[in-house]
């Protein structure tokens, strides 16, 4: 299930895509886990039932006394001490491994704060978290929220964050090294025979066992509604009588799931970039294939406006941009391009097409994309397109990965039964993903394929999220946002009793602090007064 929040990109800074106030970048490629959802029902009359099934079901609320199992966990005393980040301080929590099970052992939480500045009135505290899954929240509040937040927000409450359990901090899930996964995000993940086929499975059985032999128990033990009760000990150790939560993309899933298990527990929840929970991942799968080709072709007729768009000139048509582009990724299928790249990596189309897919999240990333395009279609060199893969993918210049591609995955196949089960379910489905995108949809199509593969069953499955009880909660889309459809937050709006809707006429992934002061200020209002805006307002 991946969405990850991404800034726009003000100067074209590498493949980080970040604004100057140094935001979290887009996360998790095609191979690792298709961008967004990769878990799902695996035939179309099955997608159709567990949809059905979805609307029936509903997330329920957890007892309101705590259980006396859980007392010592909830009773603790964090012990703060610096962290090397000027302004914050970090502790470490402990939360049971499993919730059913609380004596069977514990798993550590990392957690780090920045206290309110005042003036004003404290108003508690306000964790964040920016996606994935497997995004850090520790990450991304100490590099932007915690100081980039608007003044007056960082000045009433106490900005925090938790790694969720897998992730960066808090017990990671490791799968391949460096070099292993260098060789994964460059297996070929179009196909064209039986033997490329075999060679994309066997990528995927090789981190699937990767990840298996390192945390075994672990990855049983790592899915949202769980990540979701860590948050509640966490509120409870801070001294809050509520959640107070700033969630994008997958954060809105991990947000909504809190407020459905402690409905009366959840202060004010921003839900930007949301997620649909009814969906099976197929069908997420598939929407989010056709969000990625609606932020293509809004790039698409950007490009043909600029004289530097080597795609196609002006006034040519989106359809034949994406041809062009389909076709310069089919002749890297066959001749990688070179790059400067000190690995010796060539631009394969697998780390192409993860290169453009990831300035799909920010239309400030496109003047960097027009120039990467035009590097390796004619110039020969493929460097600027691997920087924004690397990117996309945590990669450093060392060769090391950050844990992302590994939680991402181990969250996604336990929250949902796999999309596919075997090579010909893909097949049989790929004129649907390639209807729904011409230009990705058959790359995330049998990328909807890895978790078939996972070491572990999947213990979740689609359902609505209602809780009834909870305060207003505010669920924020963008309409022409690639990595969750603007209809998944109307969807989730539509679910949670006490949503209000917060529409962001625009590009790119999110909304919150990407440049409209509509938004901003309605936010603001929410987070520092609790008003939050009549249903259905809309911003551009």
């Amino acid at each position: 299930m991946y969405t990850r929040r991404t800034p726009r990109s003000a100067s074209g800074s590498g493949g980080l895509h970040r604004r100057t106030r140094n935001r979290a970048k887009p996360a998790a490629g095609l191979l690792a886990t298709a961008a967004l959802l990769v878990s799902a029902c695996s035939s179309g009359s099955a997608t159709t039932s567990a949809a059905s099934a979805a609307a029936e079901a509903a997330l329920v609320a957890l007892p309101q006394a705590t259980p006396a199992a859980l007392s010592s966990y909830y009773g603790q005393k964090p012990a703060w001490r610096g962290c090397g980040v000027p302004g914050f301080e970090c502790a470490t929590l402990k939360a049971p491994l499993d919730y059913a099970e609380p004596s069977s052992g514990d798993i550590r939480l990392a957690v780090t704060r920045k206290k309110a500045t005042g003036p004003g009135k404290r108003l508690g505290s306000l964790l964040v978290n920016p996606g994935g899954p497997g995004g850090s929240a520790i990450g991304y509040v100490q590099a932007y929220a915690g100081i980039g937040y608007p003044a007056e927000v960082r000045a009433r409450y106490d900005m925090v964050a938790v790694d969720p359990r897998g992730v960066a901090r808090s017990e990671p899930v490791e799968c391949l090294d460096g070099p292993a996964m260098d060789r994964y995000t460059q297996t070929d993940a179009t196909p064209d025979d039986g033997k490329e086929t075999d060679g994309l499975v066997a990528a995927y059985r090789t981190f699937a066992e990767g990840c298996g032999a390192d945390a075994p128990r672990l990855l049983r033990h790592v899915s949202t509604v769980e990540a979701a009760r860590d948050m509640d000990i966490v509120r409870a150790v801070l001294g809050d009588e509520k959640l107070n939560f700033v969630g994008a993309s997958y954060g809105t899933f991990l947000g909504a799931t809190y407020a459905g298990l402690f409905p009366d527990r959840a202060g004010r929840l921003v839900l930007d970039g949301a997620m649909d929970p009814s969906l099976p991942a197929r069908r997420l799968n598939l929407e989010q294939t056709a969000g990625f080709e609606t932020a293509f072709r809004s790039f698409a007729k950007d490009c043909v406006r600029q004289a530097d768009c080597p795609l196609g000139g002006k006034g040519t048509p989106p359809e034949r941009v994406g041809e062009n582009l389909k076709a310069f990724f089919e002749k890297l299928d066959t001749r990688p391009v070179p790059t400067a790249d000190g690995d010796g990596r060539k631009l394969t189309e697998s780390l192409a097409t993860t290169g453009v897919i990831a300035a799909m999240y920010d239309e400030g990333s496109w003047g960097q994309l027009r120039e990467a395009l035009t590097s390796a279609m004619k110039e020969n060199d493929g460097s600027g397109l691997l920087v924004l893969s690397d990117g996309y993918y945590e990669r450093d210049a060392d060769g090391a990965y950050s844990n992302l591609m590994f939680a991402n995955a181990a969250v996604n196949c336990l929250d949902l039964p796999s999309s596919f089960d075997t090579p010909d379910q893909v097949r049989g489905a790929l004129s649907e993903f390639q209807k729904a995108s011409p230009v990705f949809g058959e790359g995330l199509a049998w990328a909807a394929l890895n978790c078939a593969y996972w070491p572990v069953h999947a213990t979740g499955e689609p359902h609505r999220i209602e809780a009834k009880g909870a305060a207003p909660i505010v669920v924020v889309g963008t309409t022409r946002d690639p990595a969750t459809p603007y209809r998944w937050a109307r969807a989730l709006a539509g679910q949670l009793s006490s949503a209000r809707l917060l529409t962001f006429e625009g590009d790119g992934h999110t909304a919150y602090g990407r440049g409209s002061s509509c938004i901003d200020r309605t936010i603001n209002a929410y987070l520092l007064r609790g008003t939050p805006p009549t249903d259905g307002k809309r911003c551009s």
